[in-house]
């Protein structure tokens, strides 16, 4: 099917958080601490409140008051303390954005600073171990005896792979608009990529029942995991429109985005593996470093992938925290897995060369029967057969396993494969389904359509279950007021809508008026397997031997993720995904400033992500997989697995051109030239 949605888009009539038509809206723009750790002591908002336009500033002062127990990060105003540079400490409410904007310039704030520490290192004094990671797994794991394991080992790979604070960079900033009726009641557009939770959030933030507030989220232009909770914009907005007494609109910039709106924690993860001579796998350890806030913790699940890949008698997983005087990490696609499965599939390359062994061989050699952590069985698992699909169509037979002696003129050239997964999960939530005047069919539920053609599949879905063609069925999402639905994130945003869609339809097949469903009973009545997509993705590079500049010619990706609901939506989220990560791998980073507290690299002229032009080849297939554990659509999540393994591939597709292995992401230039100098 072709986007619903995609004419609006394309015409301009999609309406996006700060566009929707408000009488007499003013404006309201953050002023942000000049400090990484320490106090406010006073803020002079005389000049402020003297410019034109100016309605009111909001501070610490005199703090607009907010329910006890609100998220550190949402809780504005509420403490003078500073928990990192960047935090909001101050707010301009104007009859104009420019207005604002000029007037939070002039606010003065006075602070008592401390020194600060922003900077993630193995041997922190402070790290920790949190009692679990997100978002609810043991934060360790332990089977077997790892030292014994690599004690008997033909081949043992030590290594340490890091990777950089990464940024989400929607297209679409975050924003919001927020009215207060008569009765008390909040109104707020916003980005988000679930309405139910923002709500939620909402209500509790300002001590309101939850029939008390909607949310309203149609169109969102990207997310990437940093609209999927409540972010301070939305706060800000609702908080301000109650003092002025008018409808407030908040658009953060691009650079405030970089400091409110979360991040991929950096992360240093220490890998250990041994292997027999036959390749088997003796022994995996994967424990990680990585850092969150002193306002909340958020502890990404790195090793949690680690867990289910591989066959391995000793298997050992662990995450330490440490608290810096940073903004606190969140999700950001494929979190966890992302990164985690980045060091355990670059490790396993090395592992392979160290043997001498084919690394899709490798692979498949250390294929478990069951999970490898829990024994639970899988509810289906063709990672082999994405393996052995992508190295046919990559054309794998025919490479040369010895690294850096392809040239092409100055240009080095190199193939690597890793391989991903995801898991596929689903969340209770609530449909409903009813027959129009005109006898088309209406069919409701508060999901999120956060660019990937959510309102496409979940047509799709009702138009099947209803047994009609599509052009009949009109899907009504993206507001709190709806039957309440989980976030659009965790790849598991169509599952659970869609299950409730399915069992909505059947109902009013059988009612001929009406269908309403809840599938909480149905999710927690869910049999115990271990349920993942799962993927293999390969790469061609070619690395200048005069620059170090590293070009992905061609990028190749085999999926095995139950029923596909829409090719063409599959195929663009495979793409989109595998993009995505040739970006994690060659281009993104932000830099922390060591000195001053808060991030570098604040922009996107300095925060490189990539453009189609640099994938100029990429490819995306998947194999056909039913799998009736799942879901009534036997489908499982796409959006993030196309991410996960791309920038391993690519890692070690840079060391088969070059014979130079690079541990620390992103791949530069420098780091390719490093060597010779």
């Amino acid at each position: 099917m072709n986007r619903i949605e995609g004419r609006v888009k394309v015409t301009g009539l999609a309406t996006y958080a700060a566009e929707y038509p408000v009488e007499d809206v003013t404006y309201a723009f953050p002023v942000q601490s000049q400090i990484a750790k320490g106090r406010v002591r006073h803020v002079d908002a005389q000049d402020a409140l003297a410019m034109p336009g100016v309605l009111a500033v909001l501070s610490g002062e005199d703090p607009p008051p907010l329910a006890s127990g609100a998220d550190g990060e949402l809780a504005l105003f509420q403490s003078r303390e500073v928990a990192y540079r960047g935090q909001i400490v101050a707010a301009v409410v104007a009859d104009t954005y420019e207005n604002a904007r000029a007037a939070a310039a002039v606010v003065r704030v006075d602070y008592d600073s401390d020194d600060h520490d922003v900077s993630l290192r193995a041997d922190h004094p402070g790290l920790y171990k949190p009692d679990h990671v997100n978002p609810a797994y043991p934060t360790d794991s332990e089977k077997g005896d790892i030292e014994a394991g690599l004690a008997r080992a033909a081949s043992v790979v030590d290594v340490v792979y890091e990777t950089p604070v990464l940024h989400n960079n929607p297209m679409e900033p975050h924003a919001a608009l927020a009215c207060w009726d008569d009765e008390g009641g909040l109104l707020v557009y916003d980005t988000a990529q679930g309405t139910t939770l923002s709500r939620d959030t909402l209500a509790q933030v300002f001590g309101l029942p939850k029939e008390r507030v909607r949310v309203v989220s149609r169109h969102v232009g990207g997310g990437f995991g940093s609209k999927g909770t409540t972010r301070p914009q939305a706060v800000l907005a609702a908080m301000a429109a109650r003092v002025v007494g008018r409808p407030v609109k908040i658009v953060l910039t691009r650079q405030q985005m970089y400091d409110v709106t979360g991040y991929r924690t950096p992360t240093i993860q220490r890998l250990r593996l041994g292997a027999d001579a036959e390749g088997r796998l003796t022994a995996l350890e994967h424990v990680v470093y990585e850092q969150t806030s002193t306002l909340e913790e958020f502890a990404e699940q790195t090793a949690t992938p680690t867990r289910i890949m591989y066959a391995a008698p000793a298997l050992r997983t662990a995450h330490r925290l440490v608290r810096l005087d940073v903004a606190t990490p969140s999700w950001m696609r494929a979190p966890g897995e992302c990164p985690g499965m980045y060091a355990l599939e670059s490790a396993m390359d090395e592992l392979a060369y160290a043997l001498g062994m084919d690394p899709v061989e490798l692979r498949v050699v250390n294929e478990p029967e069951t999970e490898p952590d829990r024994g639970l069985p899988f509810s289906s698992r063709n990672l082999v057969g994405c393996l052995r699909e992508g190295a046919r169509r990559f054309g794998w037979e025919h490479r040369d396993p010895t690294p850096g002696v392809r040239r092409d003129g100055e240009w080095l050239v190199g193939t690597g494969v890793a391989a991903s997964t995801y898991p596929a999960r689903r969340r209770p939530s609530k449909a409903r389904a009813v027959v129009e005047d005109d006898g088309d069919f209406l069919v409701q539920v508060a999901a999120a359509d956060i660019g990937t053609g959510a309102r496409t599949a979940l047509t799709r879905i009702a138009a099947e279950a209803l047994g009609v063609a599509p052009e009949r069925v009109h899907v009504e999402l993206g507001d709190s007021d709806l039957p309440e639905a989980p976030v659009a994130g965790g790849s598991m945003g169509t599952a659970s809508w869609g299950s409730a869609i399915v069992r909505a339809c059947e109902e009013l097949k059988s009612d001929g008026k009406e269908g309403l469903a809840d599938t909480t009973e149905e999710v927690q009545g869910d049999a115990a397997f271990s349920r993942h997509a799962f993927g293999a993705q390969f790469a061609e590079v070619r690395v200048s031997s005069v620059t170090g500049e590293v070009r992905v010619p061609r990028l190749l990706g085999v999926f095995a993720a139950g029923r596909i609901v829409d090719p063409k939506l599959a195929r663009s989220q495979f793409i989109g995904g595998m993009t995505m990560g040739m970006g994690m791998g060659l281009m993104e980073e932000t830099l922390t400033d060591e000195e001053f507290g808060g991030f570098l690299r604040r922009d996107l002229a300095q925060y490189h992500v990539p453009a189609c032009a640099d994938v100029p080849d990429v490819e995306a297939f998947w194999l056909d997989e039913r799998d009736a554990e799942l879901n009534p659509m036997a489908s499982k999540g796409i959006g993030e697995i196309g991410i996960v393994g791309t920038a391993a591939a690519i890692g070690n597709a840079v060391y088969h051109a070059t014979g130079h292995r690079v541990r620390e992401l992103p791949i530069t230039p420098d780091k390719i030239l490093m060597p010779r100098f």
